[in-house]
């Protein structure tokens, strides 16, 4: 791991519901008031469209030093996104990197709180991968690829060293087995000492032992267990009796 809190260093007088979005947003006003403690890993971010989740993680990718548009840490795109207020705003208190058990405290806190080109770590944002992937040095050009084989080769070329992987819902583009090889790179990248951040709807991504998840909502955050997730619950009810929702949204 390389982050152990992220928290907003807010100026006084600011950031009240009356500066409007996004501090009317309940998991950001949780955010400025007690911060944001990771406890694994691997986090995933859930919660139903609207949220914040994805806010959080764009927030969490510009304080990283990562483009909010997408791509590689140590390089700023050109994209359309102007950075976010929150963002700016957003700091980090470093986990101690360890190497054979060894810390390695100027290696954490170089990476967090160093220069954008000693970072190491990636962003990927479902709307904007295809065109983010095609400024990155890969062996394939993703525009001659399927969306799905676009995102798993950035996952197995660019997702390969200790760093920050933010990524806000990449089962869009996933097939169930290339969601359970996510699954899998996400452990090995949590066995190296990266860390991984995940805006996710997926029960398959979110099934990760040992990741934490931390579901979004009116409530604020909160930790949660894959078991009691609504939206675990909804697909097991789902597909166990498609009609039972169906009925509600067919003539």
């Amino acid at each position: 791991m390389l982050i152990e809190r992220a928290y907003v260093d807010l100026p006084e007088g600011k950031g009240t519901a009356a500066d409007g979005w996004p501090w009317t947003v309940p998991c950001v006003r949780q955010l400025v008031a007690e911060g944001l403690t990771f406890r694994a890993p691997v986090t995933f971010l859930v919660g139903e469209n609207g949220s914040g989740k994805s806010t959080l993680a764009e927030a969490l990718t510009e304080a990283f030093g990562l483009d909010s548009y997408g791509g590689s840490a140590g390089y700023k795109y050109a994209g359309p996104r102007a950075p976010s207020e929150l963002g700016a705003l957003l700091r980090f208190s470093p986990k101690l990197l360890r190497s054979r058990g060894t810390p390695i405290t100027r290696a954490g806190r170089t990476m967090v709180r160093g220069p954008r080109t000693r970072r190491r770590g990636f962003f990927l944002r479902a709307e904007t991968a295809l065109d983010a992937l095609s400024r990155e040095r890969l062996t394939q050009a993703p525009g001659e690829m399927s969306h799905s084989e676009g995102f798993l080769l950035a996952f197995r070329e660019k997702f390969a060293q200790p760093g920050l992987y933010v990524m806000d819902e990449p089962e869009a583009a996933l097939s169930f087995s290339s969601c359970l090889q996510l699954v899998g790179l996400m452990d090995e990248l949590a066995a190296m000492g990266a860390q991984v951040i995940c805006a996710t709807h997926s029960p398959v991504l979110t099934a990760l032992p040992g990741a934490e998840i931390v579901e979004v909502g009116e409530h604020g955050m909160r930790a949660a267990d894959w078991a009691e997730l609504g939206l675990v619950d909804h697909w097991r009810r789902y597909l166990t009796d498609p009609r039972a929702y169906l009925r509600h949204v067919l003539a």
